[in-house]
């Protein structure tokens, strides 16, 4: 059984998540560099993370805003869980085919330093919401 019963629980902790990287300081610095659109295109439940690393603040949004992504990944609700919990690295799913891209898998890795954000606060949004 998936971690994420469906689609409304997953966007609940992705929301506070995400609105937690845009208010600590310094959280999305590196991602901003990269001036890299990329959407993450989740299964089980079905879901959509939108990053825009040109607007400023970094844009986070739940549905596709016609942007075009430098980057497109796709991965199952479960494995970002792992992801983000430390128990799956990032680079060894990107190369085990885990994670599965459109676009320049290397363009990806930028996305490193704000997932290394991510695990770092994920695990106290859960406890937070009694996951």
């Amino acid at each position: 059984m998936s971690f994420y019963p469906d689609a409304p629980a997953f966007y609940d902790v992705m929301t506070e998540l995400f609105q937690r990287l845009a208010n600590k300081p310094g959280a999305t610095d590196d991602f901003a560099r990269s001036r890299l659109v990329i959407h993450i295109n989740v299964t089980e439940p079905q879901a959509f993370i939108g990053l825009n690393a040109r607007t400023h603040p970094i844009g986070f949004h739940f549905e596709a805003d016609g942007a075009r992504p430098d980057i497109s990944l796709f991965m199952t609700a479960d494995l970002l869980h792992q992801v983000w919990l430390g128990k799956v690295r990032l680079r060894d799913a990107f190369f085990g085919g885990q994670i599965k891209t459109k676009g320049a898998i290397f363009k990806a890795m930028q996305l490193a330093p704000l997932f290394r954000e991510a695990e770092a606060l994920y695990p106290t949004v859960l406890a937070e919401k009694g996951l």
